[in-house]
């Protein structure tokens, strides 16, 4: 596999996430992927065209969380530069990630060209996700 050099740092960064990536797909080939399904849309008529247009420029908020914890105000107040907060997760234990504060996978952090990444280990379904709201 032969790979170009560019002078562009971007691409340049954007080929070692490819990279990352194709190396991930490798390494999981033989395990089974859990994958997102979206049921299709339909337009008016009830036909079974997928028009994704429609919502594909719609903004949400995605965050990785890694604990939650509760402090009191006394507290809060005396923290400053060094203290440590102690969370609700063990150490090792996948991060969340969250969109517009709906729980929707779970994934390990990966460092790629000294930047913070996630690799997804777990897509939770649709059902589940109505479970965890009730």
């Amino acid at each position: 596999m032969s790979e170009e050099k560019t002078s562009d740092p971007n691409e340049a960064l954007a080929d070692e996430w490819a990279a990352a990536l194709d190396e991930q797909v490798d390494n999981e080939s033989d395990d089974k992927a859990a994958a997102a399904s979206f049921d299709e849309l339909q337009d008016e008529s009830g036909n079974d065209a997928v028009n994704m247009d429609a919502i594909l420029d719609v903004p949400v908020t995605i965050s990785m969380e890694i604990g939650r914890t509760k402090i009191n105000i006394r507290n809060l107040l005396q923290l400053n530069q060094g203290s440590v907060v102690e969370l609700d997760r063990l150490a090792g234990e996948p991060m969340d990630v969250l969109v517009n504060g709906t729980l929707i996978a779970q994934g390990e952090v990966v460092v790629v060209n000294e930047k913070f990444g996630l690799r997804l280990t777990d897509i939770i379904s649709p059902s589940e996700r109505v479970k965890r709201i009730s």
